[in-house]
């Protein structure tokens, strides 16, 4: 199967993920991209830009990890790019400002924090951790559900994968 094939594979399964439009977002036809693969030839992630695969060379900014589930696992350049296209408050657990230093570190967001989540969240599904006015703080797996995430005073809402860091 040739990479212009599988990328539009993997379109199709992000737009079954995301939503319509987010496979054109995370992966423009325009722009360069790389998709390491498994040994058996599965596409296992997808790097923006041309990667050199030589050891020691630069990693590049993952777009998404591609799950033996069918799934993606967003990077922090993906959870940007599905921000951007995506309606507000869609795939969204928004939580206050108290959180933002812990989040952009990595590590999780507390259920108690959050002020806003989209109800269509389900328990493993990934999500973009924002403030009010939609800034990417994280990218993670979601713990509880939306209505849950807004419900509880304790507990994880979501598991940062990514945090996107003070200088972004």
């Amino acid at each position: 199967m040739s990479e212009i094939e599988v990328l539009a594979d993997l379109r199709t399964g992000a737009d079954y993920q995301f939503g319509a439009g987010a496979g054109e977002a995370l992966f423009p036809p325009d722009e360069p991209v790389t998709v390491r693969t498994s040994s058996g030839g599965r596409p296992r992630q997808v790097i923006a830009g041309d990667v050199d695969d030589t050891p020691g060379s630069s990693e590049g900014d993952r777009i998404v990890s591609y799950g033996t589930d069918g799934r993606f696992t967003l990077g922090v350049t993906g959870g940007h790019r599905l921000r951007t296209t995506v309606p507000a408050l869609t795939h969204r657990i928004v939580v206050g400002e108290e959180s933002e230093p812990f989040v952009r570190e990595g590590r999780n967001a507390f259920a108690k924090f959050v002020t806003a989540a989209d109800d269509g969240i389900r328990p493993g599904d990934e999500v973009l951790v924002v403030n009010d006015e939609d800034v990417l703080f994280g990218v993670g797996r979601a713990e509880l559900s939306g209505a849950e995430a807004l419900a509880f005073a304790s507990g994880v809402a979501v598991k940062i994968r990514s945090g996107v860091g003070t200088d972004e």
